[in-house]
C-alpha cells in the first residue's frame, strides 16, 4: 500500500466520522418553533444557581431565571461571601418578582478542592423539592427551560444536562470560543449522547434527589476535582446513564480575550485528562489539520491537484459545521471559518498543554487536577438568608 492510498484511507475515515456527528448533532440541536408546554401534572422544581461576580450579561441571566413558564418552582441562589458584588443585584431581582419564591444563601461549605461544589452545598440541603436543577450563573434561560429537561428524562435516566451554546460574540476571540464551544464540543457530546456514551455536563444538571442521595448525597460530587465527571461516575455506579437535553441553552459570551479563551480550553482539556484520561486520548485526532493533510497526500493517488485537494477537504469540514450551526440557531458570520481554523490549530496545543501541567485557575482559585476531597478538617459555617 502506497503512502498515497493509506492517505486516502485516513481522510476518507475522518470525514465520514466528522460528517456522521454533525448529522448526529444536527438531529438533536436544529431549531424547533414552538415552546414545549409544561406537563398537567407539574411536579415542583427547585433551581440551585451558584453566583460569583458579576458578569457581562449576569442582568439578563437574572431576568430569564424568573421569567420561566412553569407553574411550580422556587429558585435559591448561592453566594460564598456577603460582600460578593452580585448581591445587591440578586437581592433587587428577588424584590422586583415577589410572586416567585426566592431565597440568596450566604456560606462556604468546603467539602471539597471544587469552589464551585463547595457554594453549592447549601442550596442542594436548602432545596424543597425532589426535582433539583443546578445551573450556572451565565446559562440564558428559555420560558419552557425547565419542561425541556424534564421531557428528556426517561427510566434509565440518572442526570440530565446541557452543554453551553456560545451566543452574542463581540470580538474574535469570542468567535474562537464559539467554535469550540458549539460546532465542537457540543458536536461532540451530542454524537457520543446519541450513540449511548454521555457524559454530564456541569453547566446545567437536573437531578432527581433520591438518585444523588443514594450515591452519597452532595458531597459524593467532591470525589473528583470536577463534579461533572464525579456525576457521571455516580450515575453510572447505579446502572444509569447521562443524557443531554434536545436544543441546548445559550451562554451570552459578549467580549473575549485570546487568553482567557486559551486558558478556559486548557483548564477543561486538563480536567477531561485527569477524569477520563482514555476518553481523552483520541481527542488529539479530532482536529482537522491531520484529515486535511492526509487529503494532499492523498491527492496523486487520484490525479487530483494537491491544493485543490486540501482545500476541497476543507470546504466540506467546514461546510459541515456551518450546517450544524446554521440550523441550530447559533452564531454563523464571515468570521466563524477563521474561528473555526484558529480553533483547529489550538487543538493540539491545548492537548499537549493538558499533558505538560496540572495547575488550572478557576475564577480566580489556584488549583489542582489531581486534588479531590479536602484532607483537612474545617468548620462548615451556617448559611445566610
Amino acid at each position: 500500500m502506497t503512502i498515497s492510498a493509506l492517505a486516502a484511507g485516513i481522510c476518507a475515515t475522518s470525514a465520514g466520522i466528522h460528517g456522521l456527528s454533525v448529522a448526529l448533532a444536527t438531529r438533536r440541536c436544529r431549531w424547533r418553533p414552538g415552546r414545549t408546554p409544561a406537563p398537567n401534572d407539574a411536579q415542583g422544581v427547585t433551581i440551585v444557581q451558584p453566583l460569583c461576580g458579576v458578569e457581562t450579561f449576569s442582568r439578563d441571566t437574572l431576568r430569564s431565571i424568573f421569567a420561566l413558564d412553569y407553574p411550580t418552582y422556587e429558585i435559591v441562589f448561592c453566594l460564598a461571601g456577603a460582600d460578593d458584588p452580585i448581591a445587591p443585584l440578586v437581592r433587587g431581582a428577588i424584590d422586583s418578582n415577589p410572586h416567585r419564591p426566592a431565597r440568596l444563601l450566604i456560606g462556604d461549605d468546603r467539602i471539597s478542592a471544587n469552589p464551585k461544589l463547595n457554594n453549592v452545598v447549601k442550596g442542594w440541603k436548602a432545596a424543597r423539592h425532589d426535582w433539583v436543577i443546578i445551573a450556572d450563573s451565565n446559562v440564558l434561560m428559555p420560558s419552557d427551560y425547565i419542561q425541556r429537561l424534564l421531557a428528556r428524562w426517561d427510566s434509565d435516566t440518572g442526570i440530565v444536562c446541557a452543554p453551553p451554546i456560545g451566543t452574542r460574540p463581540e470580538s474574535f476571540a469570542a468567535d474562537i470560543e464559539c467554535a469550540f464551544l458549539n460546532t465542537y464540543e457540543a458536536r461532540w457530546q451530542y454524537a457520543g449522547d446519541s450513540s449511548g456514551y454521555g457524559f454530564a455536563q456541569g453547566k446545567t444538571m437536573l437531578w432527581r434527589r433520591e438518585i444523588l442521595e443514594a450515591g452519597g448525597g452532595i458531597e459524593a460530587l467532591g470525589a473528583e476535582i470536577a463534579e461533572d465527571a464525579a456525576a457521571t461516575k455516580l450515575i453510572n455506579a447505579q446502572g444509569l446513564n447521562a443524557h443531554l437535553v434536545d436544543q441546548p441553552f445559550q451562554q451570552p459570551l459578549g467580549r473575549r480575550r485570546l487568553k482567557d479563551v486559551w486558558s478556559r480550553q486548557v483548564r477543561w482539556a486538563r480536567l477531561r485528562r485527569a477524569t477520563f484520561p482514555l476518553f481523552f486520548l483520541p481527542e488529539i485526532l479530532t482536529t482537522s489539520l491531520f484529515t486535511l493533510a492526509a487529503a494532499g497526500f492523498a491527492a496523486p493517488q487520484f490525479g487530483v491537484n494537491v491544493v485543490f485537494s486540501v482545500a476541497a477537504m476543507a470546504a466540506f469540514w467546514y461546510g459541515a459545521e456551518a450546517i450544524l450551526a446554521f440550523v441550530s440557531g447559533w452564531p454563523v458570520s464571515w468570521r466563524m471559518p477563521l474561528a473555526w481554523v484558529a480553533r483547529d490549530l489550538l487543538l493540539p496545543l491545548v492537548f499537549a498543554k493538558a499533558w505538560t501541567g496540572h495547575a488550572i485557575v478557576w475564577r480566580g482559585n489556584a488549583m489542582n487536577v489531581e486534588e479531590t476531597m479536602f484532607s483537612e478538617a474545617e468548620s462548615e459555617p451556617r448559611p445566610q438568608i
